[in-house]
């Protein structure tokens, strides 16, 4: 029976706690484990409620390698699903290493006093998990994560070789609040902030951040919205391994709302990552803010609308220019009713499971440390369409991929 450690209590952890229970094939035991025990007990009751199942709940530090190990050992756990914070991810893979037990996570590494997040240092465990024969899957959620198999999946079906990459994600939800992020709000804040960087000539070129934003219609009336490039991680890995991309660029939804918001608290030094002292107590006042903000796994009961992730690439079958654009909408109210969460936490979780699932089965589990687009996509693909995100491919013309005008 494959038993596996989940470690992060929030918005994701839930969706995948759900999911997980869900498949008791593949998931025949599940522990959930945060600093925080009350929110795995609070999830725990939810899982039971809907799926039947029980699933254990364990208190750990995920910063503290040896406690964390000790808890992998105790659960007999072959796989450690990481949805917690991205300052985490090495403290993990250390444990997972010290205890034999694959690794699973949804996004790479950034040190929590830098606002920089690369694969470099993740990267750097290779030799490691090769040695321990253990293996490490880095990025599973949407973007990275689907992102990254639907761009694998068009190398092996619709292309010879891919030239442009553009990765469009639309959130066209309504929360109702005045202002709040869809996942965790420090790492959204600093993510969202950081100098753009996108791929063209051979090397990344950084720009100011937001400096540049297009109109961008979705298909099947999602709608329309102003779309920012920005830079994501998955940029970095994807034309390391498709030496073939000339441009990869990234694009995210925001609304004049959010960013008027935004533009306050950065002018009032809000969003400021160093420590500052006040009233003899020193805080960062992003982690404030965190605070204050709504909670985004409590988002689901009052969003509305749908998201619209996907892929437009451009490129050669058979010699001949080809174009086209891969996506997968989601509906937020469907997704409450179905676990409880609304669409972000959803798109994030649902992979996460789902690159477990391919990991338990065999399929991709190979020692070292990879990224999703260096496995076969056809699994994945295959259960994407049946686990909650199902995806289309629409043929483009080249008019249509170079203006984004894929509705």
């Amino acid at each position: 029976m494959n038993q596996v450690l989940l470690i992060g209590a929030g918005g994701v952890g839930s969706v995948v706690a759900h999911k997980c229970a869900m498949l008791p094939e593949v998931f025949g035991g599940i522990t959930l484990a945060s600093r925080t025990l009350a929110k795995c007990e609070a999830i725990a009751a939810q899982v039971k409620q809907r799926t039947g199942r029980d699933i254990a709940t364990a208190q750990v530090d995920a910063d503290d390698v040896r406690q964390t190990a000790a808890l992998i050992r105790r659960t007999g756990a072959k796989l450690l699903i990481n949805v917690a914070l991205p300052y985490q991810d090495l403290a993990l893979m250390d444990a997972c290493l010290e205890a034999g037990c694959d690794y699973l996570d949804t996004a790479n590494y950034e040190p929590k006093e830098v606002a920089k997040f690369e694969y470099g240092w993740q990267w750097a465990y290779q030799d490691r998990f090769v040695r321990a024969g253990l293996s490490a899957l880095l990025g599973s959620g949407f973007d990275p994560g689907v992102t990254n198999v639907f761009t694998a999946w068009a190398l092996k079906h619709q292309f010879d070789e891919i030239h442009t990459l553009d990765i469009i994600d639309v959130n066209g939800g309504d929360h109702g609040k005045a202002f709040a992020t869809n996942f965790n709000p420090e790492i959204n804040i600093r993510e969202v902030t950081a100098a753009c960087r996108h791929y063209e000539g051979g090397a990344f070129v950084e720009t100011a951040a937001m400096s540049r934003h297009q109109a961008f219609t979705c298909p099947d009336g999602v709608g329309s919205y102003e779309i920012y490039r920005m830079y994501h991680e998955e940029l970095e890995s994807l034309v390391k391994h498709l030496p073939s991309l000339r441009r990869a660029q990234f694009w995210m939804s925001f609304s004049p709302n959010y960013l008027k918001h935004l533009e306050v608290l950065q002018n009032v030094g809000m969003t400021r990552i160093d420590p500052v002292e006040f009233q003899g107590v020193k805080i960062v006042p992003l982690q404030f803010l965190k605070a204050v903000l709504p909670d985004p796994g409590e988002l689901g009961k009052s969003t509305t609308g749908r998201t619209c992730i996907g892929n437009v690439l451009t490129g050669l079958k058979d010699g001949v220019p080809k174009a086209v654009y891969i996506y997968n909408i989601c509906d937020h109210q469907a997704c409450f009713a179905e676990v409880g969460s609304q669409a972000i936490s959803y798109t994030t979780g649902v992979p996460a499971m789902l690159g477990a699932k391919q990991l338990l089965a065999g399929a991709w589990r190979k020692p070292g440390v990879w990224n999703m687009e260096q496995h076969d996509p056809d699994s994945f693909m295959a259960d994407l369409q049946v686990h909650g995100l199902p995806w289309r491919c629409l043929e483009l013309t080249p008019a249509q991929a170079a203006s984004f005008q894929v509705a």
